[in-house]
């Protein structure tokens, strides 16, 4: 392996067996070298590959602007992320989750820790993605010295869900807030509480996740001219589809997005799985 550029002392940039740019990292890995030397394979803590250019070039820039404590910390948590939830996450985490953990780390030394405004619904949103937010702060305390407070669990939690979903973070603030809206809808309806350990529950909120990712991106889901089915559903669970027909209302109001017929259908159909069947 051949160093060819130098980011600085603790990382370099070389080539794989296919000639694709990798990201070599390990503390003096780069000490006393010039390019065209080979690198010391007793030093060499971690090697990133990335999918594409333009994420490695991202990456360069920020190994070149942060500690490298921060980039295998991040490292580490990816990969406790992903034996936890048992998913593939997108590259860009690598990127995203380092830049705002130093950020963070930055702010709260200095006094100016920000406030989650979606903690609460990241909390009961993203259950699993939260627990993986609150180990990591865990694991910042741990190598940092800095016990962050909760809210950045949240934060982190919803950088993990970006990358299981493949969508910015602000597009997934906006649909955290938009299923937060439809369950209050859906609990007025009804005058009840959820039952957050239940399955159907856990299917009415990944069916919602998706259906505000498609609001969010301005998609819309086909229609498959179900009439006669979409029929049955509205006559038989004539309650769970009036309040879907509030949330149709709802959403056209707020974002000027119409649910389509076979979408009403379906969360039709979720609705009267979560609140009949317990």
């Amino acid at each position: 392996m051949v160093i060819e550029k130098i980011l600085n002392n603790n990382a370099i940039v070389s080539l794989n067996e296919d000639k694709s740019e990798i990201i070599v990292m390990g503390r003096g890995v780069a000490f006393g070298k010039s390019p065209g030397d080979l690198v010391d394979k007793d030093r060499v803590e971690k090697v990133f590959t990335l999918e594409n250019d333009d994420l490695t070039n991202k990456l360069k820039e920020l190994i070149e602007e942060i500690p490298m404590e921060y980039m295998k910390l991040s490292e580490d948590i990816i990969k406790y992320a992903k034996l936890q939830l048992g998913k593939k996450l997108n590259d860009n985490i690598y990127i995203s989750l380092t830049d705002h953990i130093h950020y963070a780390v930055e702010r709260y030394s200095k006094g100016l820790a920000i406030k989650n405004g979606l903690l609460w619904e990241t909390k009961n949103l993203y259950k699993e993605e939260f627990q993986i937010g609150m180990e990591a702060l865990k694991m910042i305390d741990q190598t940092l010295g800095v016990r962050l407070p909760e809210d950045e669990a949240a934060f982190i939690a919803l950088h993990i869900v970006n990358a299981e979903l493949n969508e910015d973070i602000g597009n997934i603030m906006a649909m955290t807030g938009i299923v937060q809206e439809i369950l209050k809808i859906v609990q007025y309806h009804f005058l009840m509480e959820f039952d957050e350990e239940s399955l159907n529950y856990y299917r009415f909120i990944t069916h919602l996740k998706f259906f505000a990712q498609r609001l969010v991106n301005k998609e819309f889901y086909e229609d498959d001219e179900q009439d006669d089915l979409f029929e049955i559903v509205k006559t038989r669970y004539s309650d769970s589809y009036d309040c879907a027909l509030k949330i149709q209302e709802f959403i056209y109001k707020k974002y000027q997005y119409m649910i389509t017929q076979d979408e009403m259908m379906y969360l039709t159909i979720h609705i009267e799985r979560v609140v009949r069947i317990r």
